[in-house]
């Protein structure tokens, strides 16, 4: 069902994978239209590491939303660290992509659950005005739920060596 990384050595661990899905805060959603192109977009997202889930706000209309109701398979990548070396002619990279269904929560007690979840992403100093902004919202915004069927990261070969250098 999901093709297996062909250069192995370059492969995140779990927990090194969900790490870069916990550190990230931005990621870009890759979806189908209804016209057959891909769309991707970039997005705010929090990880749900317990429900295997990604979470997502949106606005109640749009491209988005159009091709989410055409074809519910997905993928979105998160960009960990991408930093150009010149004189290498190479990046040192890491990223992580998830594979899964999206669909939009309709139950009011999930969006509100989902939208805490994101205010305590990024606005963790201050869950009074995340609260306050939730109650002022919800009516207006989508909340789009990710189930990840399959986790992945990946990360250059010049990191992999560097760890292995320091012995981890």
């Amino acid at each position: 069902m999901f093709r297996e990384m062909r250069r192995k050595r370059q492969l995140l661990s779990e927990a090194e994978t969900v790490a870069v899905m916990e550190r990230g805060t931005a990621g870009v959603l890759a979806l189908l239209d209804q016209d057959g192109y891909t769309y991707a977009v970039p997005l705010s997202y929090v990880y749900d590491r317990a429900e295997k889930r990604i979470f997502f706000h949106s606005a109640t209309s749009g491209h988005k939303l159009e091709a989410i109701a055409h074809h519910q398979k997905v993928s979105f990548c998160v960009i960990d660290q991408d930093q150009i070396v010149p004189e290498e002619l190479t990046t040192y990279f890491r990223s992580a992509i998830a594979f899964g269904e999206i669909y939009a929560v309709t139950d009011e007690a999930a969006k509100v659950a989902a939208l805490k979840l994101l205010g305590a992403k990024y606005l963790p100093s201050d869950p009074v005005r995340v609260m306050q902004s939730v109650e002022k919202s919800l009516a207006a915004v989508t909340i789009l739920a990710m189930t990840v069927e399959k986790l992945s990261g990946k990360e250059a070969i010049e990191l992999v060596r560097a760890k292995a250098a320091k012995g981890r």
